[in-house]
């Protein structure tokens, strides 16, 4: 299945296919974005398709992304079990806590749980 927009909890959602390519540059998580502009506000991105990188954060490749979201004013929804990297990373799993106390960037373990988080959000404020 390609990446398609879709409704989810009344919100337009790009759910990213998990068999697609896996996302190693800014210029995959641009290309993200770029397919996003057809109309989605968030987008869900398996954790499977984010290149190992992204889950260690001596990098700097999960802050670049997460600011090309924030700056796009898109949200990202990083979907799936990340348990593995966050036991072997306190940073990664203080940054996940944070990321999920905020309106911009999210890990939730599966499209049932964004979808919870969409309603929530939606209850919390008013209607764009």
């Amino acid at each position: 299945m390609p990446d398609v927009v879709e409704q989810r909890a009344g919100v337009p959602v790009l759910v990213c296919d998990p068999a697609g390519p896996v996302i190693a540059t800014e210029r995959d998580a641009l290309d993200l974005i770029g397919a996003a502009f057809l109309g989605a506000q968030v987008v869900a991105v398996p954790a499977s398709r984010l290149d190992d990188s992204f889950f260690t954060l001596g990098t700097r490749f999960a802050g670049e992304v997460m600011q090309k979201f924030v700056n796009y004013r898109l949200r990202l929804a990083v979907v799936g079990d990340i348990s593995r990297h966050l036991a072997a990373s306190s940073a990664l799993r203080a940054l996940v806590h944070e990321s999920n106390r905020s309106d911009h960037v999210w890990f939730v373990p599966d499209l049932d749980a964004l979808d919870a988080r969409l309603r929530a959000d939606a209850g919390g404020r008013p209607a764009a």
